[in-house]
């Protein structure tokens, strides 16, 4: 991994699949579910923030904090698939990264 590569926090409802992705691709990637479940969403945009990460969320209250809120942060990947299988999110994921510069 180069050092300009982005480096992750997933979210605990993004999935395990598209954490296992990014760690195999050799991403420095660190999930939510590893550090606490239950970690609040402030919480979670001030980790991301001091670890100069990307977060990757399902939860579209991260826009409220960072856009609304004005809440200082790096980047959000706010993915809006409900009702959506694994696989078809790991698709999604995948080509966001290989065509919107992630890579």
């Amino acid at each position: 991994m180069n050092s300009s590569e982005p480096r992750f926090l997933v979210d605990v409802g993004v999935g395990k699949g598209i954490e296992r992705y990014l760690r195999e691709e050799g991403y420095d990637t660190k999930a939510v579910r590893d550090i606490d479940p239950r970690m609040e969403d402030e919480e979670i945009v001030l980790t991301a923030v001091s670890e100069n990460r990307i977060v990757v969320t399902m939860d579209k209250d991260f826009g409220e904090l960072v856009y609304h809120c004005s809440m200082e942060h790096t980047e959000v990947l706010l993915l809006r698939l409900e009702d959506t299988t694994g696989s078809k999110k790991l698709q999604v994921f995948k080509y966001i990264m290989e065509n919107y510069g992630l890579r």
